[in-house]
This record gives C-alpha cells, structure tokens and sequence, in this order.
C-alpha cells in the first residue's frame, strides 16, 4: 500500500479512548482517510519478509466512497494478490525440499496428533510434551552445526523460506531458549 507521495506510510493507531494498548494495523483497508488516516492510493503485493511487489495498482477514489471503509468497498485485489502468490511460489521453490520419508512422517504425525487431541487429549498433550523435548534437542544440534559451519545467515534464509532476520531469530531461538 502507498500514499500519493509514493511512500509506505507506518502503522494506523486506532484511537479507543485511555489506557495503555492503542490498537494498531497495517492491513491494506486501514488507510482509508477517514478519521486523520493516511489515505492510499496504490495497491501492491507485500510480504512480511521484506518483499514488496513491483506492479502497483491504482485506487479510484472517484468512485469509491470516502464515507465507507475500504473492507467494504469494492476494491479488486487481484493483482496485488497474484504478485503475492507468485512470490510465495519462489519461496517455496528455492526453500529446501523434504525427503519424501520426512514429509510423509510429519503428515501421519499430524494426522495421529489431532485425532488424539479429539479421542484422547491427555495422550495428545503427553505427545506434544515429548514432541517439544525433541525439536529442542535436535533443533539445538541442527543451529549449532549451522553456526559451527558458518553457513550464511542469506543460504539459512532461502533454505527456510523466509527472512534474513526471521532466519537469524529462528536458528538463535535454539541456541539460546
């Protein structure tokens, strides 16, 4: 989303009276001028990974109401939304693929831990309890060899899919719960 100016602009703070959470967004329909928003006039995919589309689509304020709230006006989307889509099919294709050994035990793995959580939730629980023990341990081993094997935190972040940052959260996360 951009202003007339071109810029992003930051979050929108809804004002709700006192107190000390202010509520803030910065969802696209936010920024519908009313009430001292800013007020967009493009359109473009992003990500929160950083990633901002290209293509920039126009908002018509000539025929959208500025009385009504953009979430309910219609806005077509489809642009801002394919970018999206094509841009998450880049991630996932650079990501590193699973072992198809690996994917098909994570899916049953799944599959058991939700019936159990229906049938038997104590069983559930003591499955995710030995669950997070493991991702623990294998995860502190698996950070260790990335840091030990000073693999760049770039190749860290295409392997998972995601951000620099969120990579280097990610694998400090196990190093240092």
């Amino acid at each position: 989303m951009l202003l007339e100016d071109g810029s992003e602009p930051g979050p929108v703070y809804f004002d709700v009276g006192s107190g000390a959470n202010v509520p803030s967004s910065t969802e696209w329909h936010a920024y519908d001028g009313r009430f001292g928003r800013p007020k967009a006039a493009l359109l473009r995919g992003a990500y929160a990974c950083g990633w901002r589309g290209a293509a920039e689509y126009p908002l018509d304020w000539t025929v959208l109401d500025d009385r009504t709230p953009l979430y309910e006006a219609d806005v077509d989307l489809a642009g801002p939304i394919a970018d999206y889509q094509a841009h998450l099919t880049v991630v996932r294709d650079a990501a590193v693929p699973l072992p198809e050994p690996l994917t098909a035990l994570l899916t049953a793995l799944t599959e058991n831990l939700e019936t159990a959580g229906v049938k038997d939730p104590l069983v559930a629980l003591k499955a995710l309890a030995d669950l997070r023990h493991l991702i623990a341990e294998v995860g502190a081993e698996a950070a260790l060899a990335v840091q030990v094997g000073r693999i760049p935190v770039e190749m860290v972040a295409t392997a998972l899919g995601t951000s620099e940052a969120a990579a280097r959260r990610y694998v400090n996360s196990y190093r240092h719960p």
